[in-house]
């Protein structure tokens, strides 16, 4: 649990948004931050933590928080 509120303190950092996520068919998506607002230090830590930009969704995503 530790890494997904990492990963989500590092979004909130770009938007403090009010409905941030959806889940469907496994996949955890964080909504409203694009790839462009997130700096290059923060995309790699990101994709260490499981997260990763979904180009056919335009929204971050990981398959580690989804559905269980």
């Amino acid at each position: 649990m530790r890494n997904l509120i990492e990963a989500l303190s590092i979004f909130i950092k770009y938007k403090d948004l009010t409905y941030p996520t959806h889940c469907e068919h496994d996949v955890l998506a964080i909504m409203g931050v694009t790839e462009d607002e997130v700096s290059a230090e923060d995309k790699k830590r990101l994709d260490e933590l499981g997260f990763f930009w979904m180009e056919e969704h335009e929204c971050w995503g990981s398959f580690h928080y989804g559905s269980a």
